[in-house]
């Protein structure tokens, strides 16, 4: 983790450094992706189709194109493929081989998110980016770029961890969800990535957080006890669609925004 989580960087005088050689087949065989199963009924399982759903809610149409920013396994791209003409974005060669096997009516691409110049302006209708914006040295310029290429009523979605819930000060922070990544380099509060949201011109719908799922937070209760005390009311918001999650309970924060 940088020393400027947490801290607004505008005026900063140097970027965070990309650590490129993190990034590979190994990205996702270590840190979160290691820590939990990936398949059917599992956290990342329903997440992904919590996501989608939300896509599918806010987006201004379907049938319109959408773009993935950090695409990773292609898994959400597979769900949103009959719905939106996809595109997935991604560091890694790896994961564009992922987003032909899982995905396999969009169109993955090798690039970094740091640039969007190929795509022209007002090119989709909506874009998401799942826990990608705290990998770039600077992110509010790519949210910018973003605002360039959605096209007027267009959806932003992303997610990024929240430095700040709750349950933190119980945790190791250079240890947990948050903290053992180090292609963490722009984690941030709420009021930043709100700020740079609509300093870059979106309207913000929805801020909300994703729950206390990050366990354990106490040292005497057995890991399984506390995922269902904190844990559970986590599932609940995912299973009902719902975005009633205040910031505070959430390791990672979720802004669902518009381009007016």
């Amino acid at each position: 983790m940088s020393e400027n989580n947490g801290q607004d960087v505008q005026g900063a005088a140097e970027k965070p450094a990309v650590p490129l050689d993190e990034y590979g087949k190994h990205y996702f065989e270590r840190y979160n992706y290691a820590d939990r199963p990936l398949g059917r009924f599992s956290m990342y399982w329903f997440a992904r189709r919590y996501y989608a759903a939300l896509v599918r809610r806010y987006a201004p149409a379907r049938g319109g194109k959408l773009l993935e920013l950090g695409a990773g396994l292609g898994h959400l791209l597979g769900l949103l493929q009959d719905d939106f003409e996809c595109v997935g974005i991604d560091i890694a060669d790896y994961s564009a081989e992922q987003i032909e096997r899982n995905a396999p009516r969009a169109r993955g691409l090798v690039m970094s998110a740091d640039d969007l110049s190929p795509f022209a302006d007002g090119e989709f209708a909506v874009v998401v980016a799942l826990h990608l914006v705290e990998h770039l040295p600077d992110p509010a310029d790519t949210l910018r770029q973003v605002y360039r290429i959605l096209q007027g009523g267009g959806l932003f979605l992303f997610a990024t961890p929240n430095p700040v819930y709750s349950l933190r000060r119980f945790k190791n922070p250079q240890t947990d969800a948050i903290g053992k990544d180090p292609t963490h380099i722009n984690v941030h509060p709420p009021a930043q990535w709100r700020a740079w949201a609509e300093q870059a011109g979106f309207r913000v719908l929805r801020h909300f957080g994703d729950g206390l799922w990050d366990v354990p937070y106490l040292p005497l209760l057995p890991k399984g006890v506390q995922f269902g005390l904190f844990g559970l009311p986590a599932l609940f918001q995912v299973l009902t669609r719902t975005t009633w999650t205040p910031l505070a309970l959430g390791v990672n924060q979720i802004v669902i925004a518009r381009k007016p």
